[in-house]
């Protein structure tokens, strides 16, 4: 990689998954709102490649959900380690910025630590959940940590890590809900949402279930819509493709639109686990989370695993507070049967509706980006700060 030379501040910012992507994109504008004197390049996807960033592996190439899953994709995985190292020698960065992704960021956080380079890690890998060694690690290479659940500062504090809680991303984009509940379309259908997922390993497990879920929720309540999110990130000639003949089965409507749109139309929700589980309950939908992988990646799961839930509402809540269809449970039968008494129950919906509102407070106010930019530009200047003395 030939050497890249900029006057302004060069920044290196890797993320690896679709999320990490949206992310990255709002981190890089409140920055240059602060000061526009940056040079933005690394991994990233389409939303911070608009942002301005130049981005030299797409992150959709990286994604992946399963511990034996993440073998399909080691190739490129090795591949992109190989760029992001080559880069960090050539760019020399200012600072390197790391979203989420924590196996591949952990290691170019390791690399970037022997060559001085100040690392701010935005959104923390969940050891709080499996894997808690890795905070002694992450203490020796990480310069500061922004985390976006309450209680992840709690826990970086007890192991004497710089760390912030920043609020959650989400809120910059869902400062407020205007959700009329129980919406139904003007002829009195109910609607549901399907969210299969942001990566193709998710839709090729879960959206054939959700599929099936459906046909067996319209035989039972009739007249029922469903709406079916299409992820930017994801094969929509797949998608199309599988839901060819539901067509004639089930009323089903495919949007690649904003999934906020679905949210606020949809009475329930099946969606996979993941960050948009929060965006749901921010926007105060009732929903079933289900969840499939490997089975060798399943058993290892168990076995690392340290937390009750798996779902974010449901462990930012500290209650199984809408219902988990993990593995096997995640049937078309239990999918639909578990919709059936959520449905059946406006009371229970009510309830759920306002315990996930709640969520909202718990994630604090709109802002996190921002306020990670303010840590970033401290770094900086930090940094800048620490030249001028060696000079001297």
């Amino acid at each position: 990689m030939a050497p890249i030379y900029n006057q302004k501040k060069n920044i290196m910012i890797i993320a690896g998954e679709a999320s990490g992507d949206h992310h990255g994109a709002r981190l890089v504008k409140a920055m240059e709102m602060e000061k526009n004197n940056f040079f933005f390049c690394g991994i990233g996807g389409k939303a911070m490649q608009k942002a301005g960033v130049k981005i030299l592996v797409d992150a959709a190439e990286l994604s992946v959900v399963g511990i034996t899953e993440v073998f399909s994709k080691l190739p490129y995985i090795f591949k992109a380690l190989a760029v992001a190292k080559r880069l960090l020698k050539s760019l020399n960065p200012d600072l390197l910025i790391l979203i989420d992704y924590p196996d591949f960021n952990l290691h170019i956080a390791a690399a970037a630590k022997k060559m001085r380079i100040p690392v701010l890690y935005y959104i923390s890998p969940q050891i709080w959940a499996w894997r808690q060694g890795r905070v002694k690690k992450i203490g020796k290479i990480i310069d500061h940590m922004a985390v976006i659940l309450p209680f992840e500062e709690i826990f970086y504090t007890e192991h004497n890590i710089p760390v912030t809680f920043v609020g959650h991303p989400l809120l910059d984009s869902f400062s407020d809900s205007s959700k009329t509940f129980y919406k139904v379309e003007k002829s009195g259908q109910q609607i549901i949402g399907l969210l299969p997922g942001s990566r193709n390993s998710e839709i090729t497990k879960l959206l054939p279930v959700m599929l099936e879920a459906a046909v067996l929720i319209q035989e039972k309540f009739g007249d029922i819509k469903f709406i079916l999110s299409i992820a930017p990130t994801v094969n929509k000639q797949y998608v199309e493709e599988a839901t060819q003949k539901f067509n004639s089965i089930i009323n089903l409507e495919l949007n690649a639109g904003p999934v906020v749109k679905v949210l606020e139309q949809s009475r329930l929700v099946i969606t996979a686990s993941g960050t948009v589980t929060l965006e749901t309950a921010i926007v105060g939908t009732p929903m079933i989370i289900v969840y499939k992988v490997s089975p060798v990646s399943f058993m290892l799961g168990k076995l690392m695993i340290k937390v009750k839930n798996i779902g974010l509402v449901n462990l930012i809540a500290g209650k199984t507070l809408v219902p988990e269809l993990i593995q096997n449970e995640a049937s078309p039968e239990k999918i639909a049967a578990t919709a059936g008494r959520m449905l059946n129950d406006p009371i229970l919906m009510e309830d759920i509706r306002n315990e996930l509102l709640k969520i909202k407070n718990i994630l604090g106010g709109p802002g996190a980006s921002l306020e990670v930019a303010k840590i970033a530009l401290n770094m900086l200047s930090s940094k800048r700060s620490e030249s001028t003395e060696t000079k001297k």
